[in-house]
């Protein structure tokens, strides 16, 4: 391969389908080779904790593209091989067989890995995490046999897993460190909503836990012990409790890596010919005026277009805001923005909190930072339009459900 023509792009999960899709898409003829550690073809991640993991999508609908469209577009796919090392000053990277590819640009779209939980009995048979495919159809197979499910982590994924159990009819306990679920994403103020919503639904909660060990007999999961000395019973155990962006390679390499590949607002890393996005780009946002490494979908699915567009040179720059949804039960939610580790002074709401059917925002000094709707549709949009404006608002008005969001822009 020509490495002053091709094209390279390490990681085969969305990000990098994207990413080869936007190079095609504008015009990029040159020899193209996405390379992926899974045997999958790229897919979709949101589906395996949603809509896959309860059974009420098909396998098929997650993925990126059909399996023709790499052939078609002269994509050449290296699937289960692993990027383990890469040398920018020779522009050339190290396959896990001990190959090397050359490239004249470079995206690393590696994604993250779940971090593992540090207690005795973690390897225990029936300990489980998911994040990829093959983690959402065992944990399929569990719900249909599991009768007592444990989630260590209230996060996203937590949560959503827990709903997915408990819909398929497992009694769940959830065990969260903090004091309440998603506390450090929603504040004191929404986070409750959160728990009542898994409480109503039957979750055992247990806030302010700590995990000593998970234990187990013959090999196999059977409890989780508390740091108070308590035992939960349980028949499988599912962990999460965060992700560690997969920059390992381009920190021996000797890029800027810091939570993350740290790149600017065109997606470049600290070597010109060296793109990132995704989950491993800590990338700097111009509107934000901030790096932010952001683990959702909606950055694997717009960043890889813009970081596609710079690889060919054009003027571009990264500057859509954060986005992200979940799907719980009854509940449905989206939230655009960032509140930022300086936080916010108020909350306030729009709609009925106790029906589950409002809008919330996150405020600071009377700007908009970020906002939330929750089974209310279509005002996406107009939240993005509030909180880019950064332009200070009446909090009356923007509790007033008689008052049409898109007024209050100035």
């Amino acid at each position: 391969m020509d490495r002053n023509t091709a094209f390279l792009i390490a990681g085969a999960g969305l990000a990098g389908a994207k990413a080869a899709e936007t190079l095609r898409a504008e015009g990029f003829d040159g020899p193209l080779v996405l390379v992926g550690d899974e045997h999958e073809r790229p897919y979709e991640r949101p589906p395996l904790s949603k809509g896959y993991l309860l059974g009420t999508s098909e396998k098929e609908k997650v993925y990126v593209h059909p399996p023709r469209w790499y052939a078609d577009h002269d994509v050449e796919l290296r699937l289960g091989q692993a990027v383990t090392a890469l040398d920018p000053a020779a522009h050339e990277v190290t396959l896990a067989d001990g190959s090397r590819l050359g490239y004249a640009k470079l995206l690393l779209a590696t994604g993250s890995s779940p971090r593992p939980l540090p207690v005795p009995g973690a390897d225990l048979d029936g300990v489980h995490y998911l994040r990829r495919l093959a983690d959402s159809d065992r944990l399929k197979e569990v719900f249909r046999s599991a009768s007592r499910v444990v989630v260590i982590g209230a996060g996203w994924i937590g949560l959503e897993t827990t709903a997915a159990a408990r819909t398929a009819g497992a009694e769940v306990t959830v065990l969260e460190a903090a004091a309440l679920p998603l506390l450090g994403v929603m504040g004191p103020e929404v986070a409750p909503i959160f728990a009542k919503l898994h409480t109503d639904h039957g979750v055992e909660l247990r806030c302010g836990t700590q995990v000593a060990e998970i234990t187990g007999t013959g090999g196999a999961v059977d409890g989780v012990r508390l740091a108070d000395g308590s035992l939960i019973g349980a028949d499988a155990v599912i962990v999460g409790v965060g992700i560690t962006p997969n920059s390992g390679p381009a920190a021996a390499a000797g890029l800027k890596v810091d939570n993350g590949v740290v790149v600017d607002e065109r997606l470049c890393s600290s070597h010109p010919d060296v793109f990132a996005s995704g989950d491993v780009a800590n990338a700097y946002h111009p509107v934000l005026d901030r790096h932010l490494r952001v683990e959702h979908w909606a950055n694997a699915l717009h960043q890889p277009q813009t970081a596609a567009r710079a690889m060919l040179g054009q003027d571009v720059r990264y500057d859509r805001l954060p986005y992200f949804f979940t799907d719980q039960y009854d509940l449905g939610m989206e939230y655009t923005g960032y509140t930022g580790p300086e936080g916010y002074d108020r909350v306030v709401f729009r709609g009925d909190t106790e029906a589950r059917e409002f809008l919330a925002f996150w405020l600071s000094g009377g700007r908009v930072l970020a906002g939330m709707n929750v089974n209310v549709w279509d005002v996406t949009e107009e939240i993005r339009a509030l909180v880019a404006s950064g332009q200070a608002v009446d909090p009356g008005q923007l509790a007033d459900p008689d008052v049409p969001l898109a007024g209050l822009v100035p």
